[in-house]
């Protein structure tokens, strides 16, 4: 009898099933909505997109298909050695014009961007500080690094003033951070942290992942918003969300954006992404300087439903943002509570670990742009009713 190296996934498996840990695949049927989908055979209100601006679906088509016909798909190698192509150029530049940066490079995804830019800038013989909330892409950047990883408690500036006084003796210090939390959708305290990197004679470095599109008078993030653009060092953005498209970019000073180029492992060696999607995203960027009531009207309402939320008693925690977590704590209570609003026609996904620390299980709710008020009322009705069970002896 032959040997079953995976024998031992099948007990894994029923442990995370035990646990309420287990994910399954879902299959979305015809176009991507923030609104509405079609999940499973069954329309869906969508309210676990981060098409925060609701561009994906229309409003980039046209775009693609005109990107299409004049460039084709696929990009043929690396960005290093044929695959940068001129719309791929053209968005760089585009980038770095909108970030008011000297220059910017794309990536495959935001995860390639994180996992490609850290080990860059560190190796065993610095330290990097990361927050312990940040996003799976830097945490596995800070340990591909190979660097000494220090994780100070969610947005503890007391706390990570006296690591990194204690790290004087490294070589180079980092401090790295998700500028909006994507489960918590909190602000990172981004002006504390530019006068710590200031005064500390660290890199600062700032995932714009949620924010891009969203905050700051142009769009540009959290730290347009909070006016610390001048003292970060290192911003990270993604395409793929408010953007409607695909890829990751970091911006910054042309001589980081000419070492990442040499020394991102995670660029140097990805074939380049095809330039329809550039071509997408130079579009959202157009989209989102001259239709600025999109965020504005979208942070309006995500504003209105925390505070309706709180009146019914639901825990929002110090969200300040579109994205809007409902404390639950316990994974199995998230997913029955998820899947009562799923059979309501409402896709509010309950997030478990290890998406967030154990204990702190919640639903999620994504808004966009493209959310009605009947859409927001529907959902305020579901949780209501849920709120009701939850409290009855």
């Amino acid at each position: 009898m032959s040997h079953d190296p995976f024998a031992w996934l099948d007990d894994e498996l029923v442990s995370l099933e035990a646990n309420h840990l287990r994910r399954r695949l879902s299959t979305r049927e015809g176009r991507q909505r923030p609104a509405t989908i079609r999940l499973d055979g069954r329309p869906m209100v969508n309210f676990a997109s981060n098409d925060y601006l609701g561009l994906a679906a229309e409003s980039l088509v046209e775009a693609v298909e005109k990107a299409l016909h004049q460039v084709g798909w696929g990009s043929g190698a690396s960005p290093l050695i044929t695959g940068r192509g001129a719309v791929h150029a053209e968005l760089e530049r585009t980038l770095a014009d909108f970030e008011g940066a000297e220059a910017a490079l794309l990536f495959p995804t935001g995860f390639a961007a994180n996992t490609g830019t850290i080990p860059a800038l560190l190796d065993k013989r610095d330290v990097v500080y990361s927050d312990a909330k940040n996003h799976a892409s830097i945490i596995d950047g800070c340990r591909l690094s190979g660097a000494r990883i220090e994780v100070y408690p969610h947005r503890d500036v007391d706390y990570l003033r006296t690591a990194i006084q204690d790290g004087r003796a490294f070589r180079r210090r980092l401090i790295v951070t998700d500028g909006l939390f994507s489960m918590d959708g909190d602000f990172a305290p981004l002006a504390e942290l530019a006068e710590l990197a200031e005064q500390f004679d660290a890199m600062l470095m700032v995932d714009e992942a949620h924010a891009t599109g969203v905050f700051g008078q142009r769009g540009r993030g959290v730290c347009e918003q909070l006016g610390v653009e001048d003292g970060v060092h290192v911003r990270v953005g993604t395409l793929s969300k408010a953007l409607g498209s695909i890829g990751g970019f970091v911006v910054g000073q042309q001589c980081l954006i000419d070492w990442l180029a040499n020394r991102a492992r995670s660029y140097v060696f990805s074939t380049a992404l095809p330039e329809a999607t550039a071509a997408a995203a130079l579009e959202a960027l157009r989209l989102i300087q001259s239709e600025p009531f999109r965020r504005t009207e979208l942070l309006s309402r995500a504003a209105q439903l925390r505070e309706d939320l709180k009146r019914q008693g639901w825990h929002t925690g110090d969200s300040v943002s579109q994205i809007i977590p409902v404390a639950v704590g316990d994974p199995a209570r998230a997913m029955e509570l998820a899947s009562a609003l799923k059979e309501r026609g409402l896709l509010v996904p309950g997030i478990r670990p290890p998406s967030v620390p154990p204990g702190e299980s919640l639903l999620r709710i994504s808004l966009s742009y493209d959310h009605t008020d009947e859409m927001i009322d529907r959902l305020l009705q579901a949780m209501a009713e849920l709120k009701v069970a939850d409290d009855a002896p």
